[in-house]
């Protein structure tokens, strides 16, 4: 019993150590740096603390009541406030997460594994975009996410682009930092092999850009992981050219209409397509027939930079197989084919993209999702072997996605940034849990 007391009193004890005190500690370090701090920061004594922690928390595995939570969350209005977080947080010894659109895939930008003290500086206030179309660059704040950034590109110009995903409320600070894809790189690379300059504040609470920082640091922000080296305030983005019009297809074929087959086949083309060719394949399970037999269907999707009358010659040329018609295809803005590839109808306005909540693109739910790189195309009768694990019920919602790579990949050195994932690659492989309604969710880390 007596023991039993003592571990009660041990468990309150740390609980007031590593909360209550350092809390207050913190929010009297703050106080001391800026005035009216009250305004933006939370701690768990305000009624508003649980929502904020998770309005951008995509992954509800990570929001039970025994999670590990901030002692505060601070929302910055200014690189002044983020420096004084840092200092507090360094002066009391306390652990940094940062946080921009919260779509990691293991809730790394607002939790810790671990039962130490730690702070959340959410950026989601930092989300300014400034274009310039002359120099085809644009500064945007890491609180920005990808749908706001298309969205002032697509203002200004009709023929420029940024290679980032596809995932519009996915932010761009995390999605940066983390070496994250979309429907272009095989066209220019990786968001973050399109990153010119950036303004960092480290631990000394220095505001340094790709001058002061060096490259060493310079490389390790784009693709080492978002807050690892400090906490990026905004990015100079090199913007690509892209037609007026692109076109968008998409073709679903079930295991009756080989499409086992067809997604073996797949696997030696699509790294050779033209670079201005994105595709990729998402695998499900399916209703088929008068009575319902279960079955799966791989749906596979094209982005290219072109019109229709010059993508279906080639196909029929390099992929004839899978019979791509004209009815398949539709001619759109880059912009708007990004809402095209998360399955968005055709016409739905492009304001979309400013949608921060939206569950279009991802439900919040309680989920695991995974990747894998293919150097050799996987055996028929491998994907036979993988096809029956959907058939399970636990599987049964579940969702695997093939996209290409080659091109413009196969270009760049695996260490020319901390994403080494480069040339010898065929496709990258994602495993999800059917939350996810894209049609080939492009790679995002947050």
């Amino acid at each position: 019993m007596f023991q039993f007391l003592l571990a009660i009193l041990f468990s309150l004890s740390w609980k007031i150590t590593t909360s209550a005190l350092p809390a207050e500690d913190y929010l009297h370090c703050l106080s001391l740096r800026f005035e009216n701090s009250s305004s933006i920061v939370y701690t768990q004594h305000n009624s508003s603390y649980y929502s904020v922690l998770k309005s951008s928390a995509q992954n509800f595995r990570f929001t039970t009541p025994s999670t590990p939570t901030p002692l505060a969350i601070i929302t910055p209005l200014h690189a002044s406030h983020i420096q004084a977080a840092v200092y507090c947080c360094r002066k009391l010894g306390l652990q940094v997460r940062t946080r921009s659109g919260g779509h990691d895939y293991e809730g790394l930008s607002y939790m810790t594994a671990y039962k130490v003290p730690f702070v959340v500086i959410d950026l989601m206030n930092l989300r300014s975009v400034h274009v310039n179309v002359d120099e085809a660059t644009a500064w945007v704040e890491s609180g920005a996410t990808i749908g706001e950034l298309y969205y002032e590109i697509f203002q200004k110009s009709r023929t420029l682009a940024f290679p980032a995903g596809i995932g519009y409320t996915v932010g761009l600070g995390g999605h940066l930092s983390g070496g994250g894809y979309g429907s272009l790189h095989r066209t220019y690379g990786l968001a973050a092999d399109n990153v010119l300059d950036a303004r960092l504040i480290d631990v000394k609470g220095r505001v340094l850009d790709r001058k002061s920082m060096g490259e060493d640091l310079f490389w390790a922000i784009r693709g080492g992981g978002g807050g690892s080296f400090g906490i990026v305030l905004a990015w100079k983005l090199k913007l690509v050219p892209v037609p007026a019009n692109v076109t968008a297809c998409r073709v679903t074929k079930t295991l009756e209409q080989n499409a086992t087959k067809l997604v073996h086949r797949w696997q030696y083309i699509a790294h050779k397509l033209p670079v201005d060719m994105h595709t990729g394949i998402t695998i499900s399970r399916a209703n088929s027939g008068e009575y319902e037999k279960m079955t799966l269907r791989a749906t596979f999707s094209f982005v290219f930079l072109g019109s229709i009358d010059e993508l279906l010659p080639l196909m029929e040329d390099k992929f004839p197989e899978l019979g791509l018609g004209n009815g398949d295809c539709f001619e759109m803005t880059w912009a708007e084919s990004n809402l095209y590839l998360v399955r968005l109808p055709i016409g739905v306005p492009l304001e979309t993209l400013l949608n921060r909540s939206s569950e279009t693109v991802l439900s919040k739910l309680f989920f695991k999702a995974k990747s894998d790189f293919v150097k050799q195309p996987i055996p028929a009768t491998v994907l036979k072997g993988l096809w029956a694990k959907f058939y399970e019920e636990e599987a049964k919602t579940a969702i695997i996605t093939f996209v290409a790579y080659g091109g413009k990949m196969d270009e760049i050195s695996e260490t020319e940034t901390p994403f080494p994932h480069r040339a010898g690659n065929l496709y990258g492989i994602m495993y999800l849990p059917g939350i996810f309604v894209t049609q080939d969710w492009c790679g995002e880390l947050e």
